[in-house]
């Protein structure tokens, strides 16, 4: 019999994330990437669920319950459930920065706390059984750099706070570590912030292979890159080893992608890791191989689910169904390698 666990979702912010500005591409409707992700099938096999963003124009952070419940309903009447929710932690959203004065970093914990009324409803509803909160540093290097020491104490001090409020809902925060985010830009930045964040179970990590992979080049941290161009294979699969045998203890969610070893933005998002297809020729991730990595002993740190992030992808390769045929099958090698029975 197949693995049935973890349960294989879908993000829902490739529809917004990066689009909706002047000079980028416009929103895909949440009602759309859930037609996307419910048509998505290959031998009776299809997606389990869905990721969201706590943001407009897919779900406002401050929707009244009964309109929380009539996305549930939606969602749950696609056959679908809920799992991670990324929490509006940036300026100019409800948060602001974890680095910040005392004012920011308070509009970041409130942001938290509105993800947790979100998910507790979700909760309540049957839509939602599993999965964490997303949050990140919500700044960038530049500033972490005027003053390390000194803020990567408040992104922890920060994120302390919140996962205090997440607790008392029930709920675990997820921090993702990208290099455009100040503090969690490099591997050691990210395991050096965790730990003195120093709430193991309730703030842990959200790894995602697009992501992680510029980490092992040291993109906006040479001084801790594991890699250099025209590495080996013994050469990456040592650092590979070295960067998850770090970070796996702290991780609790997951997301499955591919890069190409280039960073890409758009619109209003700053420059991270690419997300390419998962069958992109210039990946440089074996996925099934690299997935298992983070992967190992997933169930006994709680993750039920993994998601697949195809975060700025252009909306013509979105609106190709053939774009999330060949991302299903990705997911299905995975679970099949490295997945769980219950």
């Amino acid at each position: 019999m197949s693995n049935t666990f973890p349960k294989l979702h879908n993000a829902m912010w490739p529809g917004i994330v990066g689009k909706g500005s002047p000079d980028a591409e416009p929103f895909i409707s949440l009602d759309r990437m859930l037609d996307l992700t419910k048509s998505t099938t290959i031998n009776g096999q299809h997606f389990d669920g869905v990721d969201l963003f706590l943001f407009d124009p897919h779900v406002n952070i401050d929707l009244s319950e009964d309109d929380v419940k009539k996305i549930a309903d939606k969602i749950a009447g696609h056959g679908l459930s809920v799992g991670s929710l990324v929490a509006p932690v940036w300026p100019g959203t409800v948060g602001d920065s974890a680095m910040g004065g005392p004012e920011q970093r308070a509009k970041f914990v409130l942001a938290v706390k509105k993800a947790c009324r979100i998910a507790e409803i979700f909760n309540r509803h049957g839509v939602r059984k599993y999965g964490v909160i997303r949050i990140d540093a919500a700044d960038g290097p530049s500033h972490w750099l005027e003053d390390p020491v000194g803020n990567t104490k408040k992104i922890a001090s920060t994120f302390r706070e919140a996962g205090i409020v997440a607790a008392a809902h029930g709920e675990r925060l997820a921090a993702e570590g990208e290099i455009c985010w100040g503090g969690m830009h490099s591997w050691k930045n990210m395991v050096d912030l965790l730990e003195q964040t120093d709430m193991p179970g309730t703030v842990g990590f959200q790894a995602d292979l697009a992501h992680t992979y510029l980490y092992l080049l040291g993109y906006n941290a040479p001084e801790h890159a594991l890699l250099k161009e025209g590495y080996s294979e013994s050469e990456f699969s040592a650092a590979y080893a070295k960067m998850t045998d770090a970070l796996r203890p702290w991780t609790i969610d997951f997301h499955v992608a591919q890069n190409d070893g280039t960073v890409h933005g758009t619109g209003t998002h700053d420059k991270t890791g690419r997300h390419c297809l998962a069958d992109d020729p210039k990946g440089k991730l074996d996925i099934v191989a690299a997935s298992n990595f983070w992967l190992k002993g997933a169930a006994d740190r709680g993750i039920r689910h993994i998601c697949w992030d195809g975060c700025m992808f252009p909306n013509t390769t979105l609106e190709d169904p053939k774009t999330w045929v060949t991302i299903l099958a990705a997911m299905l090698k995975v679970r099949e390698a490295s997945g769980w029975k219950a």
